[in-house]
């Protein structure tokens, strides 16, 4: 299944001029019990300079590698969903993790959001000298593995485990 684009949906990088938009994408997740963009509406300003540095590969925390944010938005003022691209593997990474991670808003699942999320990131990894990439999922994240095969994942053989308990990971030609 291939996703079109919209024209009014764009992957763009982190941008202070949607500082409210940040605001509202966190506090969906925080309300479906997830946190996970809370600190960084808290702080739009100190998030955008953090995004542009690590994509710079400046101000690292121990162990990370340069990793480039981008946006899915709507209409320029709706974010729909958050993609990283780590521009090159740790050990670590090697095993579990990868070279994207990606979410979509939770109103927005199950749209086909996350198919298109994942190849406009896989066009931004291509600019980035990528030619192939690693995406893990979880074993028991149905939708997200769907994701990555809709987009070409080519999954290695398991059963792996990991941090978080069992995951695939799939391999991806960038376009």
């Amino acid at each position: 299944m291939k996703v079109e684009r919209p024209d009014s949906i764009t992957l763009i990088n982190p941008t202070l001029r949607l500082s409210s938009a940040l605001e509202a994408f966190a506090e969906e997740y925080r309300a479906d019990g997830d946190a996970r963009y809370v600190t960084a509406a808290r702080d739009v300003a100190a998030f955008v300079r953090l995004c542009q540095d690590h994509a710079a590969g400046c101000n690292l925390p121990e162990g990370w590698v340069p990793q480039s944010t981008f946006w899915l938005v709507r209409d320029d003022e709706c974010i729909l969903g958050c993609s990283r691209v780590r521009h090159r593997l740790t050990a670590s990474l090697s095993h579990e993790g990868g070279h994207i991670g990606y979410d979509v808003r939770p109103r927005e699942r199950g749209t086909g959001l996350g198919t298109l999320l994942l190849r406009l990131t896989l066009e931004k990894a291509r600019e980035l000298g990528l030619e192939e990439v690693l995406i893990t999922a979880d074993e028991a994240n149905v939708a997200s593995w769907k994701v990555i095969e809709r987009n070409g994942g080519r999954r290695e053989a398991g059963p792996l485990s990991g941090i978080r308990g069992p995951f695939r990971r799939y391999w991806i030609s960038a376009p």
